[in-house]
């Protein structure tokens, strides 16, 4: 019955319509070309070889010229070895594959429409602490946040915002439920996964009575997130409700790249004085109602105050660029905000595909914590998939006597992932890198704590969708008073988590090979 359920699934009819598609496409071409030289060679028979030997010139000119292309490309050094192989290997199917599938950026619609917006918002990205204060402020660590602004113009630093940590989804969800209930103008909320349960009722509930009391409710979610966990309109359902609903980047039966590029984001925004962003979706299993890989652990931070405008910004960006508008922010802009005192900075950023965002925003920020970093780099991830970069970041800031630990999950919500990752452990173990397993269950939090100085909440994964292709917002903090949670909350982790060594991490030939076989086609999914 599971089988067959996944069989007349929405995801595997459309995943095979545009297989389907794509192969009659690649038919289409290279028959016409079939077609032609067998005509030639019936007209002209004594030109027969000539006309083989043409046909064969064309064939390896045309994939000696794109493994050329993609040996030359700007993209990520990861990408190109399994890219030419490819090509090679497949011969003209894989060129096929490469010109359809290669690149991972949206649109040139969509960038356009996206550069538009980014004009737009630049008017409204505005206040923020100046360099001087964060250089003064922030010592060594002025560094990170500054290349952050280089990177991502709209990354202002903030203060007079309040921080709070949450070390899992259910204390995450009674806090949500209690500001939503307190919204009086607007709630703005964007995930990636919405799925149908406990969870979602309740906030659904909420939000259903708002509207009823006239505040605006606007909610996005990703199509392909939510394949499956949703019907195909229910965004229509919503709508009836009075919530303005909108399914980011809808999944349709086309041979295409952009559906790679997916909003992996969590953010809420209430009032635009009120925010949350995190790893935790709107399904039962991240606050554990239910218990498909053991104990969920997961981790949001809510900020109140001055930072909120970041994530709002975020939002409206995103939203707009969806409906193909392009509003007045003014509207939901305070007019002031409450001062909080003691609380450190506060730097959300959002991290995307290329061009939206010049480089990968979210590894840069890792990597320059890591460069930073003295005494300790302490790390909760679902996945590490990394690239070269990351992980010689994360050898040498070990090699420089900083403790590096990085927590994985023990139980697995995708077992390929999951042996991708374990794959990683020898190389970092032997790099001087502590490696820890949540003992019960999946852990799915994306955090880094340094030095008890900076640390990042947010919805960044150590891996290369994460990095390179998903839309992805984050919140870097200094010297807040949520950083002591986020340690307390490693502290305890690290408790319930297993050391990993380099006899658990070594495995048997065949498992060995073909997780390194498989790591070279990584990068490309």
């Amino acid at each position: 019955m599971r089988m067959l359920k996944r069989i007349f699934s929405r995801f595997f009819i459309v995943a095979l319509t545009i297989i389907l598609f794509f192969l009659v496409d690649v038919l289409l071409v290279w028959g016409v070309v079939w077609v032609f030289a067998g005509w030639l060679a019936v007209e002209f028979p004594a030109a027969r070889s000539w006309i083989e030997l043409a046909l064969q010139v064309l064939i390896w000119l045309t994939v000696f010229l794109a493994a050329l292309h993609a040996a030359n490309r700007d993209m990520v050094p990861e990408t190109k070895i399994p890219w030419i192989l490819c090509i090679v290997f497949l011969n003209v199917f894989g060129v096929a594959i490469y010109a359809v599938f290669s690149s991972h950026r949206p649109s040139k619609k969509v960038q356009k429409r996206y550069r538009a917006l980014f004009e737009h918002s630049k008017k409204f990205e505005t206040g923020g602490v100046t360099l001087r204060r964060i250089n003064e402020e922030m010592g060594r660590w002025s560094d990170v946040s500054e290349a952050l602004v280089t990177t991502n113009p709209a990354a202002l630093v903030y203060e007079k915002t309040k921080t709070e940590y949450f070390p899992s989804g259910e204390l995450f969800w009674a806090r949500l439920l209690e500001d939503l209930g307190k919204a009086q103008k607007y709630i703005f909320m964007e995930y990636f996964i919405l799925e149908r349960g406990v969870f979602w009722s309740s906030v659904v509930d909420v939000l259903a009575r708002k509207v009823r009391e006239g505040v605006e409710v606007r909610f996005m979610y990703d199509d392909i997130g939510c394949m499956g966990k949703v019907h195909l309109v229910y965004h229509k359902k919503l709508e009836k409700l009075g919530i303005k609903c909108v399914k980011f980047n809808p999944f349709v039966p086309v041979v295409t790249n952009v559906h790679n590029n997916r909003d992996h984001r969590k953010i809420t925004v209430i009032d635009g004085t009120v925010g949350y962003t995190g790893g935790i979706n709107i399904a039962d299993e991240y606050v554990n109602e239910k218990h498909p890989f053991g104990m969920w652990k997961d981790t949001a931070v809510r900020l109140e105050g001055e930072g909120v405008k970041g994530l709002l910004l975020m939002f409206l960006k995103l939203y707009n660029l969806s409906k193909k508008t392009c509003e007045d922010y003014t509207p939901y802009l305070p007019a002031a905000y409450e001062a909080f005192e003691g609380e450190g900075f506060v730097q959300p950023y959002g991290s995307g595909p290329r061009p939206m965002y010049a480089r990968s925003v979210g590894e840069d920020v890792y990597l320059n914590i890591l460069s930073t970093a003295k005494n300790y780099v302490w790390i909760m991830t679902p996945y590490l998939i990394i690239d070269y970069r990351l992980r010689e970041a994360l050898v040498m800031a070990a090699a420089r006597g900083v403790d590096v630990r990085i927590i994985t999950p023990h139980i697995p919500d995708k077992k390929v992932v999951f042996a991708l990752t374990r794959s990683n452990y020898m190389a970092l173990i032997r790099g001087g890198v502590k490696i820890y397993e949540y003992m019960p269950g999946f852990l799915h939090a994306k955090v880094f704590l340094a030095d008890d100085c900076m640390g990042v909440v947010g919805t960044i994964n150590c891996d290369y969708r994460s990095l390179l292709f998903h839309f992805e917002d984050a919140v870097l903090m200094y010297g807040t008073k949520a950083l002591s949670q986020i340690r307390c909350d490693f502290e305890e982790t690290f408790a319930l988590s297993a050391r990993q060594t380099e006899a658990d991490a070594k495995r048997n030939v065949v498992w060995r090979g073909v997780c390194e076989l498989a790591k070279i086609f990584a990068p490309l999914f």
